[in-house]
């Protein structure tokens, strides 16, 4: 699974997803966790210390049902956050703008990333269709990755030594391009999407169902659980708060699409202190330590009941 972690361990800002690891393709995400890497997933059974966080929801009802059991068993994850099918696998204020257009000059609308799901039963509520949010740092958007038009630029920032570390996606453009087309070619429980800041392309995203993810193996997990994934693409981009500030705005705007999401997550490497920092200053809290298969994780969560709070 790609890395959760919104900053790189450099101290800069990266990606773009209660106490989470992931499993081996879910473990690769789970290795990033840097929000200039950042990716979802975990291989370790419930690695959570029930006193970590004071949160006793959080580590409670530990069994999961036998359904998400079955779709986990048949899932998959990338280490860094993205899930990889042939692997093991209330309403916040989020201001929309309505009298603005949905589409971004830029990157212009592209249609639903494929899914073997119908568009009715869509595991994630349609990232497509949710369209622009304002932010403290201007109009910004979710645009599903269209792979065509934005694997060059994903592969670039991939190969960036920072987001290298986390992600573990540099090299040759096809290395990147496996990472996304499992997603694409999956069931809809991973979305990969470019963050477009007032036009510009800026950060890559993975939009994913914890509950339904190899990380679920870890950690209590609640019927759609939404977990986040981000790397902020350009290094002029990093060390500005710009990290903390689009977790904020993009986990309360999961809240605001998904309403039978009561969760975010995220799973940091707890040596990226901050990429941790821009969770908390996002909202999230400190939930646990969690051992994942490849790296001791943070697991962060932002509730929707907290969501005024914090």
């Amino acid at each position: 699974m790609p890395p959760a972690d919104p900053i790189a361990s450099t101290g800069t800002a990266v990606p773009a997803t209660a106490d989470v690891n992931a499993a081996a393709g879910s473990d690769a995400r789970l290795n990033a966790g840097s929000l200039v890497g950042t990716s979802t997933g975990a291989d370790a059974d419930l690695g959570v210390d029930a006193g970590a966080s004071g949160h006793g929801e959080d580590t409670m009802d530990l069994r999961l049902p036998d359904e998400l059991l079955a779709l986990i068993a048949d899932g998959s994850s990338d280490s860094h956050g993205s899930r990889r099918p042939d692997e093991d696998t209330a309403q916040p204020s989020v201001s929309i703008a309505a009298t603005r257009e949905a589409s971004v000059p830029s990157v212009p609308s592209v249609p639903s990333v494929p899914s073997v799901v119908p568009a009715e039963d869509d595991l994630l509520d349609r990232v497509a269709d949710w369209g622009p949010t304002d932010t403290p740092v201007g109009l910004f958007q979710l645009v599903p990755v269209r792979v065509e038009r934005d694997l060059p630029l994903i592969s670039r920032w991939m190969n960036d030594p920072a987001a290298a570390a986390f992600w573990e996606l540099s090299g040759p453009q096809n290395v990147t391009e496996d990472h996304v087309l499992a997603q694409l070619a999956g069931d809809g429980r991973s979305v990969p999407c470019i963050g477009v800041l007032d036009g510009t392309p800026m950060s890559y995203w993975e939009i994913y169902r914890a509950d339904l993810d190899p990380l679920a193996r870890h950690y209590p997990a609640r019927p759609h659980d939404t977990g986040l994934h981000l790397l902020v693409g350009a290094v002029t981009d990093r060390g500005r708060g710009l990290g903390g500030l689009l977790l904020r705005s993009v986990a309360d705007l999961v809240l605001v699409r998904r309403p039978s999401c009561a969760r975010v997550i995220a799973e940091p490497d707890i040596r990226n202190i901050p990429s941790i920092a821009a969770f908390l200053t996002a909202g999230f809290r400190f939930s646990a330590e969690v051992d994942l298969p490849d790296k001791r994780a943070v697991l962060m969560v932002r509730d929707r009941h907290l969501r005024h709070l914090l």
